[in-house]
């Protein structure tokens, strides 16, 4: 059994030094090698409809193909101020979310720091996003070359448009309405860079479609339920719609494959899972934003960790992980032991939600809502 310091380098998953110690290097960097070597598989096996469920998403994604440039209404203005003090009065708690800032670096602030970290906060969401959806896309296009099943290289040949379309539309929103551009997160940096390399065509599978498009799916939904700006609430429906199949198609893929494996080779993809969520988790700190802001890093993490929507939100980026690994065997594989790593974290209490293999129908666009001819999602 490898420890926690030989997958995520540290004994103690809230070592915030060891968390805050790791950070981006290459802030000027533009273009960004990573060295892997795998398989690209052919199959003369044209059968289409081999699995069905798999050939079920794939007449799905057919159908549900939406335009980034002309389906959302770009014309919308977006006045960033306004937004964080709208979604600040909207969700409760002000500014401040009604936290005692007594003898912290928050003290002295008044509106205007308020509203700027919130500004930056967008700013520094948005560039996340739109840095995890590249890793996606290239995930993906080695999806449609490594994996043997041609119901599979379907799917996987929609996905690349999809991801290509989230990568244009967060581009687009980043640099017509909000006001600038954040390097990607180092963590997010890290675990991009551990699934491309792994030559295994299951691992991108479960580090991509499982791992990060899962915690992507609820961290759009829970952005979604809260913001109050009507272009971004549909640009985020509408990606929305297509990261339900992805991980459906993940969860798909991966169900019978899984059942074929080892306990040694289960155990592996129960150590990758549980690294991925920890990665993914302390992203999600934003001392980027600290750091711009002139605000000391540690003490600024510290409080906010403590905030109950901050707590809220870290837990629920789980919802859609947890029961998907439990779908595919891997929570109980064994002794459980990815069970007991997501009860250290404070997860576990998701496993019985439905899995997104199963929900996808659900996120589905309505007609009216594709070819911009709807009223905004609710």
């Amino acid at each position: 059994m490898s420890t926690n310091e030989e997958i995520i380098d540290r004994a103690d998953i809230n070592d915030l030094e060891a968390i805050l110690s790791v950070s981006n290097t290459a802030l000027d960097e533009v273009v960004h090698h990573v060295e892997s070597h795998y398989d690209t598989i052919f199959t003369w096996d044209y059968e289409k409809g081999a699995r069905p469920k798999l050939n079920r998403l794939y007449e799905k994604a057919k159908t549900s193909m939406w335009n980034g440039e002309t389906d959302l209404p770009w014309e919308t203005p977006v006045d960033q101020e306004a937004v964080v003090l709208a979604n600040a009065m909207s969700n409760g708690g002000g500014l401040t979310g009604g936290m005692d800032l007594t003898g912290t670096p928050f003290e002295k602030w008044g509106d205007k720091e308020w509203i700027q970290l919130g500004v930056e906060s967008q700013n520094w969401t948005l560039s996340q996003f739109m840095h995890g959806e590249q890793g996606a896309l290239i995930c993906t296009a080695r999806i449609v070359e490594n994996v043997p099943w041609i119901d599979a290289k379907y799917y996987a040949a929609t996905q690349v448009m999809d991801e290509a379309r989230h990568v244009e539309v967060f581009a687009k929103y980043l640099d017509t309405k909000l006001s600038g551009h954040y390097p990607i997160n180092a963590h997010l940096k890290m675990l991009l860079d551990d699934i491309i390399a792994d030559n295994r065509w299951d691992m991108t599978y479960l580090g991509m479609q499982i791992m990060v498009e899962g915690l992507a799916l609820a961290a759009f939904g829970f952005i979604h339920q809260l913001t109050t700006e009507p272009l971004l609430k549909q640009l985020l429906r509408y990606v929305m719609s297509d990261e339900a199949r992805h991980v459906a198609f993940g969860v798909l893929s991966l169900q019978d494959y899984y059942k074929e494996l080892s306990q040694a080779e289960l155990h592996e993809r129960q150590e990758f899972a549980f690294e991925a969520a920890v990665r993914m988790r302390d992203r999600f700190l934003q001392q980027e934003v600290w750091d711009r802001l002139g605000v000391p890093v540690k003490e600024a993490v510290s409080l906010v960790m403590q905030a109950p929507e901050r707590q809220g939100f870290q837990t629920m980026l789980f919802a859609k992980i947890v029961p998907n690994c439990k779908k595919l065997g891997l929570l109980d594989a064994g002794d459980a032991w990815l069970r007991h790593r997501f009860e250290e974290l404070g997860v576990i209490q998701f496993e019985d939600w439905a899995d997104t293999g199963e929900e996808y129908d659900m996120f589905a666009l309505a007609n009216g809502e594709l070819a911009g001819t709807a009223a905004q999602p609710a």
